[in-house]
């Protein structure tokens, strides 16, 4: 449920051109069907974290970065992995390939984290809507009361409550967190 809305109503225009409409549909979709609390913020078009933090007026802590990894398993398995940490904080690589007791870490090419995601990279939700891509979030975005994040679009952006956030997208919780930026 949109609990308010800031700029243009949610209602994509015949004109505009989001990065991918079906995604953001589809989020929109989830959302509303789960009951979450949430509202729609319209900037312009921005997918670094620290420039549309600004632009939402949020507190970059707050912020829903979203990465896609491939991960390497031995010689013969890969797998894809979407990580969800605090806008102000560093993906700690040597944390994820503990976790999945990887031989191999680093972050998937544009092409697979858009195939993967569903958006381009800059837009990719804290959310999967495949089984190739598992999703593991940083339990410290539990402090949060609202997680922002680009809407698979660019100029649109979601502030999720964030016991909505785990509750719908049910990530694994682990620590993948390093230094501040």
């Amino acid at each position: 449920m949109v609990i308010a809305t800031e700029g243009e109503s949610k209602t994509p225009m015949h004109n505009e051109a989001p990065d991918n409409p079906n995604m953001y549909t589809r989020l929109i979709s989830l959302l509303d069907g789960r009951g979450a609390r949430y509202r729609v913020v319209d900037h312009a078009p921005e997918g670094r974290t620290d420039l549309v933090s600004a632009m939402r007026g949020n507190d970059a802590k707050d912020a829903a970065k979203c990465m896609v990894l491939i991960v390497k398993i031995g010689k013969r398995t890969t797998k894809y992995v979407s990580a969800v940490i605090p806008g102000d904080r560093r993906l700690d690589l040597t944390a994820v390939k503990n976790i999945f007791g990887a031989t191999y870490v680093s972050f998937a090419s544009p092409e697979i984290a858009q195939r993967l995601a569903g958006s381009v990279p800059g837009t990719i939700l804290p959310f999967s809507f495949t089984p190739e891509l598992e999703l593991i979030a940083d339990p410290s975005l539990r402090s949060s009361e609202h997680l922002y994040f680009n809407a698979a679009r660019l100029d649109r952006s979601i502030a999720l409550n964030s016991e909505d956030y785990f509750a719908i997208a049910a990530p694994r919780v682990e620590r993948v967190v390093g230094c501040s930026p």
